[in-house]
């Protein structure tokens, strides 16, 4: 019998059709929300569409259905599929060549690599019309996040000697409701760990375990807690969280990775912040409108104007030749990063179109876009080289602010002419070759267009100007008010040079409960913009501040989904309980040191992480915290622990930055990636975060990439992360110094060493088992040497088993 045999992508759609679709996450319907539909809307509807007047191929893109399905030439989509997705092969100039006049930037190509490799989510059924909806904003308040912060009551319960504060009374309340009891408290050894990790990122010494272990009472708690918030380490372990949420980055990302060499200010500006417990509304007012405020000094205004970094150090594309598309991609990424960190709402997905899920028409996407477009952002950059949109600095002087042009690399007249006059001969041979195979015409005029082009470009090149001298420590990343605030248009389709109607500046109709202040004419709006997102009555600024402080402490947000509180967004476990730490959040002066220290004093967070088989029947994710979770500790906090456990780490804070010392200039073409790697013993929240070559450890376990709004980092359990921790140089040094620092403890017996090493990485004393079977482990690491006795020998043996006890589970994880 003659065997059939079935395609790859045919095989790959069958079984997609056999099994149950998973439905898209809301963040997979986010990001094809924002990165992907407004692509296919802008670049391919006008001739893949229901609504093309001649449709081309057979290729229908608007709905789901239409582009897995495909055209003549095969599938457009097939999920997980690279090689039969042949919108890849098209939107890449591989075979086809799509869209025909202008191929798509590199960060297009991979927005799209990535949402086929999660399974190309796709939340469109039928025809993908543009979103024109009329919104009732009263019938739309009744969405619980739109409500206002409501006043509540603790819940009575029946165990009025369980709760410890009026947290444990909404939590104990949805628990007996359910006939779950929570499972008892954690052991003084395992909970101040916890506390030491949650607020300082750092475990404590043996000498602090013990002497909360002889004392865990209330009283003992309540002071460790205050010791713990006012330490240097605090500033640094919270202010990382913060960096994580605006995503904090030392150069631009993209296809041409320029340098941010002053962005070490924005990173020391929020550790001070969180070190000095900054109200957590003038921290909002001063990264939106810092330059705005109003100081009694220099330091003063030149600290704010520092906070305004925030709106510079997003992603920016600098090979864009079109600067008003440059202009709005900036813009577009500021309403993003303020309405999804302050606000916990996806605004920028209405620049295309009304929010398909929220109510946020379009029209107030550009009443937000009209401040912004009224704002000049200085985030620095030399031109030349590839950067077609070099950017300034401000330089901060006693009496003004000025903005400085920041220079190019050496020698860039005559790199840049060198580079030119290369890519001019190389065009000129392809086109003589083309002209010989007789191709079609369509590829000698593209071709011949790029000559005219180079040799335009050769003859107008011109020497930079030079920068004026101005000393690194007085110039800054921020943004300023422009000369000519004003309103703005709407961009038809996003399109940037497609514009529609004039709207004034403003802000969001869902979010304005009470009388929002008016921009007026004589500034951008970003003052204004920064007193409606602090007003009292805004519904959504501090219950999303109160949750991204809860999900911290829990590894959970009481929404899950921190980021995002809108309709695509998880509902609150317990919505009471977020209204009332929202409420205390802004009755104490927004201070965020109160708010951690009311929830740690509670008693749900004093609970284990032991399990219940009733409980875990019940609730198997644990969302009515009947235990505490689990939690893998992050990259930084693995390496900070590793070097306060091999005694090596430097606590004193990180001057500046080695991207500071590099300078200016293009990552992977001026400057090596390898010349960011550090290796000194600093706390890890001063490594430089460089896009496209964040640091190793941080990046095996599970650092967010620097370009995106990360409220909660990814937890992954990899091959890569076991081999990191047995062969990486970091960890086999750290594991020789510890094992020295073991040795060197001459007054104590093998045993008493043991035990000191699982104290000082595991905050415990080993058992008799574990003794018994490390004593065998060094004993024969030690033989194996040779069979020799050197004290070189014996070293080795101790710092292979320093790094077990590394590279354990136990070490990595907080419960």
């Amino acid at each position: 019998m003659k065997k059939t045999i079935i395609p790859a992508f045919a095989l790959s759609l069958l079984l997609a059709a056999c099994l149950p679709a998973a439905e898209p996450t809301a963040e997979q319907i986010e990001f094809f929300e924002k990165k992907i539909r407004p692509v296919l809307v802008s670049k391919c509807y006008k001739c893949h569409s229901a609504k093309s007047k001649e449709l081309k191929g057979g290729l229908l893109l608007d709905t789901r259905e239409g582009i897995r399905r495909g055209g003549e030439t095969g599938h457009a989509v097939v999920p997980g599929n690279f090689d039969e997705s042949l919108i890849l092969s098209s939107i890449r100039y591989d075979e086809l060549e799509m869209p025909p006049d202008e191929q798509l930037p590199d960060n297009v190509v991979k927005d799209f690599e990535r949402w086929i490799k999660m399974g190309a989510p796709d939340p469109r059924d039928g025809k993908s019309a543009p979103i024109r909806r009329t919104i009732n904003f009263e019938k739309a308040r009744e969405f619980w996040s739109f409500q206002p912060i409501g006043n509540h009551k603790p819940p009575k319960t029946s165990d009025p000697t369980w709760p410890s504060n009026e947290i444990d009374h909404f939590v104990l309340a949805r628990l007996e409701a359910k006939d779950i009891r929570p499972v008892l408290d954690a052991e003084p050894r395992v909970l101040v760990r916890r506390l030491y990790f949650d607020l300082i990122g750092l475990p404590p010494t043996p000498e602090q375990v013990e002497e909360f272990v002889a004392d865990p009472s209330a009283a003992a708690l309540e002071s460790l807690v205050d010791r713990l918030l006012e330490s240097q380490q605090f500033g640094e372990r919270w202010g990382r969280h913060w960096m994580d949420i605006v995503r904090y980055a030392e150069s631009t990302g993209m296809e041409r990775n320029y340098t941010f060499p002053q962005a070490w200010r924005y990173r020391d500006y929020v550790i001070n912040a969180f070190n000095s417990d900054k109200p957590f509304d003038q921290f909002i007012k001063e990264q939106v409108a810092g330059d705005l405020l109003p100081s009694d000094d220099k330091k003063q205004r030149d600290e704010q104007l520092i906070a305004t970094g925030m709106l510079a150090m997003g992603p920016k594309s600098l090979n864009e030749r079109n600067k008003e598309k440059f202009a709005m991609d900036i813009v577009d990424e500021q309403i993003d990063v303020i309405s999804r960190a302050f606000l916990g709402l996806t605004a920028s997905c209405a620049r295309c179109h009304d929010h398909k899920f929220d109510p946020i028409p379009q029209k107030e996407y550009y009443q937000l876009a009209g401040i912004f477009r009224s704002t000049n952002t200085f985030y620095g950059t030399g031109g030349g080289r590839g950067n077609r949109q070099g950017g300034q600095l401000i330089a901060l002087r006693p009496d003004s602010l000025t903005p400085v042009r920041v220079a190019g690399n050496a020698g860039g007249k005559k790199n840049s002419a060198k580079r030119l006059k290369g890519q001019l001969r190389g065009a000129e041979k392809r086109l003589a070759q083309l002209k010989k195979k007789n191709v079609n015409q369509k590829q000698i005029k593209r071709t011949e267009a790029q000559i005219k082009r180079l040799r335009a470009q050769l003859k107008k090149q011109k020497a930079p100007e030079a920068a004026p001298k101005q000393s690194n420590d007085e110039l800054v990343m921020a943004v300023l008010d422009a000369s000519n605030p004003g309103d703005t248009q709407i961009r038809l389709r996003g399109e940037a040079n497609d514009r529609g109607d004039r709207v004034p500046r403003g802000f969001l109709t869902i979010a304005t409960l009470a009388d929002a202040p008016q921009v007026g004419d004589a500034g951008s709006g970003r003052a204004e913009l920064a007193e409606w997102l602090t007003q009292k009555d805004n519904p959504l600024t501090a219950r999303v501040a109160a949750n991204r402080v809860w999900q911290h402490l829990f590894g959970r947000g009481i929404v899950g989904t921190v980021n995002n509180f809108g309709a695509n967004g998880d509902r609150p476990s317990h919505p009471e309980l977020l209204d009332s730490l929202a409420q205390r959040l802004v009755d104490n002066r927004w201070s965020v040191k109160q708010l951690i220290k009311f929830i740690v004093t509670s008693h749900v967070y004093r609970l284990s992480s032991s399990s219940n088989a009733v409980a875990e029947q019940a609730d198997p994710q644990n969302r009515l915290l009947w235990r505490m979770n689990q939690r893998r500790l992050e990259g930084e906090a693995i390496r900070d622990a590793i070097l306060m456990a091999s005694g090596q780490i430097d606590l004193t804070p990180g001057e500046k930055s080695i991207v500071t010392k590099i300078g200016d200039g293009d990552i992977g073409r001026g400057i090596n990636p390898s010349r960011f790697k550090v290796n000194n013993t600093k706390r890890s929240v001063y490594l430089p975060i460089v896009r496209g070559a964040v640091p190793e450890m941080l990046r095996v376990f599970d650092f967010p990439e620097p370009s995106i709004i990360a409220g909660q980092r990814d937890v992954t359990t990899v091959p890569t992360q076991a081999l990191y921790m047995m062969n990486s140089p970091f960890v086999v040094e750290q594991s020789q110094q510890m094992a020295k620092r073991i040795l060197a403890k001459q007054q104590l017996d093998d045993s008493d060493r043991i035990n000191l090493a699982y104290q000082l990485a595991l905050c415990r004393p080993a058992s008799a088992d574990e003794i018994s079977r490390s004593l065998e482990f060094i004993e024969q690491a030690t033989a194996a040497a040779n069979g020799g006795e050197s004290e070189d020998e014996s070293e080795s043996a101790w710092a292979g088993f320093c790094q077990v006890l590394f590279a354990s589970g136990e070490f990595r994880y907080v419960e």
